[in-house]
């Protein structure tokens, strides 16, 4: 499943140079994947009454190009790899208006137990979103 989610690039977003300061990238990511979860019934809050957290245990950014105040931007998420209690998502950030890419990452994700805070097995109703390669 891939999903797109639409941010505009407002004022306090940007730094002294003029463009989106690097940190907020990874605010961009975090808000593609939870509207992924959202859009695959397994929202953070549903997923948190079963007693399942989701770690981001390793985030690669390819800085591609700037943005600016105003730009909107589409942040494109879809897996690409699963295992048994971790996976890895592809995600794109594209200018809306000349569909550049501005940035390339690969989220891995891991499972755990809130009560044992280790790992733990991906709950079915999400696995069935996810690609079945092992990691």
């Amino acid at each position: 499943m891939k999903t797109t989610l639409e941010i505009p690039v407002r004022s306090t977003e940007v730094d002294s140079m003029g463009h989106v300061n690097n940190a907020k990238y990874l605010e961009y990511l975090e808000w593609g994947r939870e509207d992924w979860f959202k859009k695959a019934n397994c929202s953070f809050d549903n997923l948190i009454a079963r007693g399942i957290g989701l770690a981001s245990v390793n985030i690669n950014i390819d800085y591609l190009g700037e943005c600016l105040k105003d730009d909107i931007l589409l942040v494109v998420t879809s897996p690409v790899k699963a295992g048994k209690s971790s996976f890895v998502f592809l995600q794109e950030i594209f200018k809306k208006d000349s569909m550049k890419k501005v940035i390339s990452t690969h989220v891995t994700i891991v499972t755990i137990g809130m009560e044992t805070r280790k790992s733990t097995p991906i709950p079915s109703d999400l696995s069935k979103h996810l690609i079945s390669t092992e990691i």
